[in-house]
């Protein structure tokens, strides 16, 4: 019986049996890999528009939603099949809805998806290689959710914008509980209390939402990021926009930000190491897709710090905007304490599995046509997130030769 994936405009049948009988997509929500992920796919109050969209069945890992407090009977209730038969469910389907990454370690799985399947989630392709050739070689296509376009088509499907406002506003949280004092200006009996000074490194969607949810919580804020368009934004939230003269434009397509030369992160450095002097909490989000975290922040910096200043480095899985980041540890530098969280977005695992899956929903109906599942690379946004399609590794994209000039 042939897969539901890129099957012909009339359907798909099953000739073996003599009937015209058309196939059903079979769709896997799985459990994550990884200790630290609490997150899933997608939540029982989502299948049914998923259903809708797909018009396939839908089945569930146990134990798939139990991170986040979901039994395997939310899912069966929500009309799921649940199995813990983790192999026949991989080799099973048509189409797996993840969180991933799915790195080398913990890749067994992939093994097991069948010529056709289809892959869809966070799938860190700069780093995972090895992931990539394995599914082409294996006839499997993938959709990798980082390289969504960014243009306003597929703002609704924009995963990383709906996961960095979490990791944006979890990584103030987590600064807030390690500081020593307040964040508001608190006015008692006993005296004022002045209220605390948040330093935000980054303005895109995490530095944004950290702005945002230090302000609410009563401090005062200023943040700085290379891009000089985002100052209006950072403005508009109430803080201080810190203006650093570099050498050269840092906007990169797409709204990102690009590397910097040497140059230009001695003068960044210099000119934010008054402003990181006088904060109490700093929050870091710097990140440039596909590359590692900048380092904004030095070893010296750090020594001129005063004590009781927290530095909380949300780009600590990319190796971190301080050099002296550990990921998944605090370390204490002469009272500086630097804090390197890991899955992040994954200690809200509810609303960032909730976002997730809208996330999803929004993308499926480019792909999802009466039942199949069709890759149409002539859509830019599927064009751009599409990795491995038909045996083939699309991921990082070939340069389009140049035209060949008419001979004089």
């Amino acid at each position: 019986m042939r897969s539901p994936v890129n099957c012909p405009a009339e359907g798909c049948f099953d000739n073996a049996a003599g009937s015209r009988q058309q196939t059903v997509m079979k769709i896997l929500i799985p459990c994550e890999p990884g200790l630290q992920e609490r997150r899933v796919a997608m939540l029982p109050s989502q299948l049914a528009r998923l259903k809708q969209l797909t018009g396939g069945t839908i089945s569930v890992q146990s134990g798939a939603g139990q991170p986040l407090g979901l039994s395997d009977r939310d899912y069966q209730e929500a009309g799921a099949e649940v199995s813990d038969q983790e192999e026949q469910l991989w080799r099973q389907a048509d189409l797996v809805l993840s969180i991933g990454p799915w790195r080398s370690e913990q890749a067994t799985p992939l093994n097991w998806l069948r010529s056709g399947a289809c892959l869809i989630g966070l799938l860190d392709p700069w780093s995972q290689t090895d992931s990539l050739d394995r599914l082409a070689a294996q006839g499997v296509s993938a959709l990798s959710l980082e390289l969504i376009p960014r243009i306003s088509r597929a703002q609704a499907m924009d995963v990383l914008s709906s996961q960095a406002s979490i990791i944006g506003y979890r990584s103030v949280l987590l600064g807030a509980t390690a500081l020593g004092r307040y964040l508001p200006m608190l006015t008692t009996a006993a005296g004022t209390i002045p209220p605390a000074k948040v330093l935000v490194l980054g303005a895109g969607v995490a530095g944004l939402q950290a702005i945002a949810t230090a302000r609410r919580l009563g401090a005062v804020v200023s943040a700085f990021d290379v891009r000089k368009t985002a100052g209006e934004e950072v403005q508009s939230l109430g803080a201080k926009f810190i203006d650093v003269d570099l050498s050269e434009s840092a906007e990169a397509s797409g709204g990102y930000a690009k590397q910097l030369n040497e140059d230009s992160m001695a003068r960044l450095r210099a000119g934010l190491l008054p402003h990181l002097q006088q904060a109490d909490l700093i929050v870091t989000t710097a990140q440039v897709p596909g590359k590692p975290a900048p380092c904004l922040i030095s070893a010296e910096m750090v020594a001129q710090l005063q004590p009781g200043t927290v530095i909380v480095d949300a780009a600590a899985e990319r190796g971190g905007n301080c050099e002296l980041t550990c990921a998944g540890r605090e370390v204490d530098i002469d009272g500086v304490k630097v804090l390197g969280p890991t899955a992040i977005a994954a200690g809200l695992p509810h609303d960032a599995s909730f976002l997730f899956g809208r996330n999803l929903l929004a993308l499926l109906p480019l792909l999802c046509h009466e039942g199949e599942l069709r890759l149409p690379l002539d859509d830019e946004i599927i064009a751009g997130c599409c990795v491995v399609t038909a045996g083939e590794r699309r991921f990082p994209p070939q340069p389009k030769p140049l035209p060949v000039p008419e001979a004089v």
